[in-house]
């Protein structure tokens, strides 16, 4: 591989490409790495460095945008929003702590590229459903721009919607908007332990239905929980749910969910500082941390229908010896399970094709990677509408070429 292409701005990605083009090489394209280890493992021949690309070109908090470019730092952006009272919303989770690399190295560009969000994603949704617009160059080594400031009920397509998640196969993201939102004035955290995991689901769908306006709700097994520190003391399973906004509300909806959530069991609180501690540690899921006591062990994530989420727990417990971590009411399940590539495959693939959902490989050796498929394969007709979508942004397969699926 020869050395990283590191444009400096919007005409410097077009001219790679176009180089790349020209010479019929692949790209991989990368902001500063962090979720490099995601995916399967492809080869391309040069890589496409945009962490030069950095730094707010506009924000008005009054009109609720930030402009950024692509490889600008979250933790510079969130810092910068964070002053003005406000948020990204759909609270991107950091993937950092889990692939072995430091806390804080995210980009912009790589959140909408991976779609990312965390807890709040129950209420406030994803990063897609926060993205308004974007320049970028296709694989074709043309420069396009979608979307705007606003958000606007427009015909026509959003190709925002369609880059977010698309891994960087599509184009080349230079200048991303976003909405930010305002900031709670508070938070608080309601707590009920001692519940398996069928019962909390029922207490996480009866606190979602309920008044309480919930923008979080996880269930962690008692060993999960012990390595979380506001958590650490309970010595049983904890079951979570987040109630934010300014103080007298937060107020009012704890006394909405206590009387929601006795008849479960046990309940207990979390205040301001612990709830924030407590949340950022389920959003970044360092229960499972590459440091930590389950660091060699295969990552994957499932997404399902709530109500299944026991199901598919408790197929992969009974099964192996797999370590859980509900989020998202139990639509989000966060499963590390001891080396083997082709069992640990065939057995999450199975007990999701059962409930419905998909499932992604997150953290496993580079050998595993290109052994197995990362992502959830997709059904025929589904592929064929993938990849007619692959060749309208990229004939060539330039950019992230088998990233996602072989071929793709």
């Amino acid at each position: 591989m020869s050395d990283p292409l590191k444009p400096r701005d919007g005409a410097d990605v077009e001219a790679a490409i176009q180089w790349a083009l020209a010479g019929g090489k692949t790209l991989e394209v990368a902001g500063r790495g962090t979720k490099r280890a995601i995916g399967r493992a492809a080869q391309w021949d040069a890589t496409l460095d945009l962490s030069a690309l950095s730094g707010v070109t506009l924000y008005e908090p009054e009109e609720l945008v930030l402009s950024a470019k692509a490889g600008t730092p979250l933790a510079e952006i969130e810092a910068l929003v964070a002053a003005s009272k406000q948020q990204l919303a759909f609270e991107p989770m950091d993937y950092g702590p889990l692939l072995g690399a430091a806390p804080g190295g995210g980009t912009i560009g790589g959140a909408i590229a991976a779609n990312l969000s965390g807890p709040r994603r129950i209420k406030a949704g994803a990063a897609r459903d926060h993205f308004l617009g974007v320049s970028a160059v296709s694989g074709r080594g043309e420069t396009f721009k979608s979307g705007g400031r606003v958000v606007k009920n427009v015909t026509g397509y959003d190709l925002c919607k369609l880059l977010a998640g698309s891994w960087g196969t599509l184009a080349a993201m230079t200048d991303v908007t976003v909405k930010t939102l305002p900031r709670a004035e508070t938070e608080a955290t309601m707590l009920v332990v001692k519940l398996d995991d069928a019962a909390a689901r029922k207490a996480m769908a009866a606190a979602m239905g309920s008044y309480g306006d919930v923008s979080a709700a996880a269930h962690l097994p008692a060993a999960v929980a012990a390595r979380i520190a506001a958590t650490a003391n309970a010595g049983a399973a904890v079951t979570a749910l987040r109630l934010e906004g300014v103080a007298p509300s937060v107020a009012q909806r704890k006394t909405v969910l206590e009387a929601v959530l006795a008849p479960f069991g046990t309940l207990g609180a979390l205040d301001e500082a612990a709830s924030r501690t407590f949340w950022r540690a389920v959003k970044n899921v360092m229960p499972f941390a590459a440091d930590g006591p389950s660091g060699t062990r295969d990552l994957w994530r499932i997404s399902t229908v709530p109500a299944h989420g026991p199901d598919v727990g408790r197929r992969l417990a009974e099964q192996a010896d797999a370590e859980i971590l509900y989020d998202w009411a139990g639509g989000l399940i966060w499963v590390a399970l001891p080396p083997s590539a082709d069992a640990n495959a065939a057995l999450v693939r199975a007990a999701v094709a059962e409930t419905g959902g998909h499932a992604t490989l997150i953290r496993a050796p580079a050998a595993v990677r290109a052994a197995v498929a990362v992502f959830t394969p997709e059904p025929p007709p589904l592929a064929a509408l993938t990849q007619r979508v692959r060749d309208s942004f990229d004939p060539n397969g330039l950019l992230n070429p088998g990233r996602m699926w072989a071929g793709v």
